[in-house]
């Protein structure tokens, strides 16, 4: 009985083993280099809007940058120049800036070393606070919750953001 028990012990450890996946820190997606590379340039993307920087979030933005607002209508949509005109206008009104990511998932459609033209979505849930002034200028501190999809390219040295900043 007692041999039973230990190769059942021994089994179910091995297996344990096997089946444990390694993530990237602080997040539930596999660890790849990939994955983290591309979730290292999506922190730095986190830390400029804390830090309400518009000259480097435009630095990260791809020049075929495209935002489509998430609505069916095309009046709201904009490409690189307008998302210049967006930042500096957001960040300019908006101080105490905190800006949380949970990432949820990554894809890449490169398999092995990154090569230019990669591209990857990474799916992740917003928290975000800051302070503004409401229409009668006393400030206001609204909570923003949301979903988001990031789109990057690499462009042989960097991840640039194609659309979800």
């Amino acid at each position: 009985m007692n041999r039973l028990f230990l190769i059942a012990a021994i089994t179910s450890s091995i297996a344990g083993c096997a089946a444990k996946a390694t993530y990237v820190a602080g997040t539930r997606v596999p660890y790849s280099n990939n994955n983290k590379s591309v979730l290292d340039a999506v922190e730095e993307y986190r830390l400029a809007v804390e830090r309400a920087d518009a000259e480097a979030l435009m630095v990260m933005a791809h020049r075929q940058y495209w935002e489509d607002s998430g609505t069916p209508s095309g009046s709201d949509d904009y490409g690189f120049e307008g998302l210049r005109t967006v930042l500096a206008n957001r960040l300019k009104a908006a101080t105490e800036i905190r800006y949380s990511l949970r990432y949820m998932g990554v894809s890449q459609e490169c398999k092995g070393d990154l090569q230019p033209g990669c591209k990857a979505t990474v799916d992740v849930l917003i928290d975000a606070s800051f302070t503004i002034q409401n229409v009668l200028g006393k400030p206001s501190r609204p909570d923003k919750r949301d979903q988001n999809q990031l789109m990057l390219e690499w462009d042989g040295r960097r991840w640039l953001f194609l659309a979800g900043m």
